[in-house]
């Protein structure tokens, strides 16, 4: 049984890879999406993380779709109990924004689609600076208060907003960020490490970054020559013009190699040993896809391995 992970300060105990729910209701209906949901669970994996807003982005999409689906799945599975789930605010068309109104309406809308009547994780998924973070985390704290939201949690925010934030909730004695979503993998180093990192180390937060394969790039099918049916090849394929980017494939063939494992695996397991990083968020269209990622839980690294793919990914 792998161990799961204290996120943070909470309470929660997660499994090292949380299960992105972006693809549900996009690349993913709702048969494949159950199907995923079932073997990463049948894995022991219990985090799911989604947002209001998936998938929004799709034609006749109008978001809270990969909610619907999930929120299908615990009423069809009876499981509500044993998964923890994140979902955010602040993007959906319908709920847009951070205004302490907005917060709590949308959080009613989320556990409506959910089906549940509690969010384990609930994120701000782009800070808006034009709301005081007193506002913000105020109507945060009412939603735990209601027993509405377990614990609170940051998205795309400045290290000075986060300061802020936390200094407020300690301030006042309201409820405070165990968790931190960055964007950071391989690839992208510069939006994490650094004041972000710093802040989240200071206050015990626990980081989940998002792209952690960066749109499928750090899962190794993109290579010079090849073309890939992805709706994020476009994304990917850009690493494969830098040379930090082959760099970092060739460190990332080897020591897949050595492990006789995949190359995410390698990829993932690299993020899931860097300092605050609680479980990194990869998502999966298909079950075919899932074993290279839920192998994150089973790979540790060498220093070596780890200095080196550092070193390639500088």
């Amino acid at each position: 049984m792998t161990s799961l992970r204290k996120l943070g300060s909470s309470d929660l105990e997660v499994f090292p890879l949380s299960l992105g729910g972006n693809v549900f209701g996009w690349t993913a209906d709702e048969t494949q999406s159950f199907a995923v949901l079932d073997a990463y669970t049948a894995a022991g994996g219990n985090f799911l993380d989604t947002a209001d807003a998936y998938s929004a982005w799709v034609d006749g999409n109008e978001g809270g779709e990969s909610e619907t689906i999930i929120g299908k799945w615990l009423k069809a599975r009876g499981n509500r109990a044993d998964v923890v789930i994140a979902t955010k605010v602040s993007q959906h068309p319908a709920y847009p924004g951070l205004s302490g109104a907005n917060i709590k309406a949308a959080a009613d809308a989320s556990l409506r689609r959910l089906g549940t009547d509690h969010i384990d994780l609930y994120y701000t998924h782009y800070d808006k600076t034009e709301v005081p973070v007193e506002e913000i985390i105020g109507a945060l704290d009412e939603l735990v208060k209601a027993g509405k939201v377990r614990h609170i949690a940051a998205s795309n925010i400045s290290p000075e907003r986060l300061q802020e934030s936390l200094e407020f909730s300690d301030r006042e004695g309201l409820a405070r960020y165990v968790a931190l979503q960055p964007h950071y993998n391989l690839v992208a180093r510069d939006t994490y490490e650094g004041p972000l990192r710093e802040v989240a180390s200071r206050a015990g937060l626990a980081a989940v970054p998002y792209y952690a394969l960066a749109s499928g790039f750090l899962t190794g099918k993109y290579r010079p020559g090849t073309t890939v049916d992805s709706a994020r090849a476009a994304g990917a394929s850009k690493h494969l013009e830098t040379e930090r980017g082959q760099r970092v494939l060739t460190a990332l063939d080897e020591i897949a190699e050595a492990h006789n494992t995949a190359v995410p695996t390698v990829a993932l397991a690299w993020l899931a040993a860097q300092p605050t990083v609680a479980a990194p968020i990869a998502s999966a269209r298909t079950v075919e896809q899932l074993p290279a990622l839920l192998g994150v839980a089973d790979l540790s690294l060498t220093d070596a391995e780890l200095s080196r793919l550092t070193e390639a990914s500088a």
